[in-house]
């Protein structure tokens, strides 16, 4: 035998040692079509308002190549496989009269599947009333879609739902090659493009979440430990229990794994909220750029403030929320944050995971809810975003909806989208077209500071009177022999400073 012959990687192992992973050479991106389609468009090639985007040209240095093998080591253990460079076909279900949206969810999946490195082949549509509690398509169908994965040399089916385990596994048995779920290439996408701590972290959960209940094993995998032997350390005769199997210890495994993650999370939380708390102890409004994937949030806060964040046209470019500092035309001091995009059918496992990230959403003073002008579906756009933003806690927080692209859209679609926003606001990241006006527009929804209060501030207290113009609204100013005289609208923080000032 061969003594230099490694052993085979447990799957588990490969699942659970992902997160050291990305300290080696990694092929990940979007489909070269959809950078030609970035670069047509022109997004993310303009410094003057994007920013420096070293970013963008770390995550575009290594690109997935054609001809690579897409087999694991032992597909009986795990139902999560990453996706390397496949070739895909798209199936979905959709009842009598929702041919439209199911139509518009498959070019969503395809474009996912893009971002995820995949080349889309075909795609496959039944109507039925309901998806198939067996195989989700019908068994005639299932035998088509067989013949167009031999016919277009395809290796992976991709279902527009998330599969129950024993869906995909039938599935599996009739078309003879992998089936994966929409779920499992939004998580791939995460993988791939999660960059700080935390935000590696929850992937790392969520991902562990949707594995957790799609293990199997059988032969050897299924087979119990060995009971408990005196000179491995066991407690010998009359103690020999029937032990755990593989996929126990692995659920085990898997268990605390994400236990720790959670503490993991947990931890990060009290940085997060203190940097909050100080913003809020100095009445700094702050406004979250929130709306669906690809909308064009991330190149709207460079425009806004030369940010310099990642702009890349791909879904899921952004994972990590930032805050950036403005300044409004009365010199009040206000903070934007970039979050995590949305889409239909985001998994469960994320929306708990990401929560952190979404209480930016939460905690803001307005949201700018950005939307595709461009999009096929803009309305189906609204209801996804809103439908996350109250789960979160956010349903009353002052809205400014606006369209963005909209150098892409005609002047008839401008009025169809008027009549579904009446006071939307359209703008274009790229041409600057409607951008002073909506940031006319933020300002004037920020809201007010706490307190009025009128005080004659001695010439030595230099720094409150810069304070009160840096957090607060000038209503008069003057100066007088005895200090300068303040009418303004400030914080509490910043009232109680000015309290012993205080006049009429």
């Amino acid at each position: 035998m061969d003594e230099t012959r490694s052993e085979p990687v447990d799957p588990v192992d490969r699942v659970l040692a992902h997160a050291d992973a990305h300290s080696g050479v990694r092929v990940f991106g979007a489909a070269q079509a959809l950078q030609d389609a970035a670069t047509a468009a022109g997004d993310g090639s303009d410094t003057a308002f994007n920013g420096e985007q070293w970013d963008r040209e770390e995550r575009a240095a290594l690109r997935r190549v054609q001809g690579l093998s897409t087999e694991l080591e032992d597909v009986t253990e795990v139902e999560y496989r990453q996706l390397r460079l496949e070739n895909v076909i798209l199936v979905g279900v959709h009842p009598q009269g929702a041919t439209e949206d199911a139509e518009n969810s498959l070019r969503e999946l395809a474009a996912l599947a893009e971002t995820a490195g995949a080349v889309v082949l075909d795609g496959l549509l039944q109507r039925r009333p309901h998806p198939d509690p067996a195989t989700y398509v019908g068994r005639g169908k299932a035998q088509e879609l067989r013949d167009a994965v031999a016919a277009l040399g395809a290796d992976t089916v991709i279902a527009d739902t998330e599969l129950a385990p024993s869906q995909r596994r039938a599935l599996e048995d009739v078309v003879k090659v992998k089936v994966i779920d929409r779920t499992t290439v939004i998580l791939d996408i995460f993988s791939q493009h999660a960059k700080s701590r935390e935000g590696k972290a929850q992937v790392e959960l969520a991902q562990l979440e949707y594995l957790l209940p799609r293990l199997r094993g059988w032969g050897d995998s299924m087979s119990r430990q060995a009971g408990g032997q005196v000179g491995a350390g066991g407690a010998g005769m009359g103690s020999r229990g029937p032990g755990e199997t593989k996929i126990e210890l692995d659920r085990r495994r898997i268990r605390t794994r994400m236990a720790l993650l959670r503490r993991q999370i947990k931890d990060f939380g009290p940085a997060r909220e203190a940097k909050r708390a100080e913003r809020k102890r100095h009445t700094v409004p702050s406004v979250a750029i929130a709306g669906y994937t690809n909308a064009g949030k991330s190149s709207l806060l460079n425009r806004l403030t030369s940010a310099g964040v990642l702009v890349e046209n791909a879904l899921f470019a952004t994972l990590d929320a930032t805050v950036r500092r403005s300044e409004a035309a009365d010199g009040r001091v206000y903070t934007l944050t970039d979050t995590v995009g949305f889409v239909r059918n985001l998994p469960h496992q994320l929306v708990e995971a990401f929560r952190s990230t979404l209480e930016e959403v939460a905690d803001a003073d307005v949201i700018v809810h950005v939307v595709d002008a461009a999009h096929p579906d803009p309305a189906a756009q609204l209801a996804t975003v809103r439908d996350v933003i109250g789960d979160v806690g956010g349903r009353d927080i002052p809205e400014i909806v606006v369209f963005n692209k909209a150098d892409l859209v005609s002047d008839d679609t401008r009025l169809v989208l008027r009549g579904l926003e009446p006071d939307a606001m359209f703008v274009s990241s790229r041409t600057g077209e409607g951008v002073d006006v909506l940031r006319e527009r933020i300002e004037q929804t920020l809201p007010l500071p706490a307190v009025e209060i009128t005080a004659l501030v001695p010439y030595d207290r230099g720094d409150l009177v810069a304070a009160a113009h840096e957090s607060g609204i000038i209503v008069s100013q003057s100066h007088e022999p005895g200090g300068t005289l303040l009418h303004v609208h400030v914080g509490e923080h910043l009232a109680s400073q000015l309290g012993p000032y205080r006049v009429g």
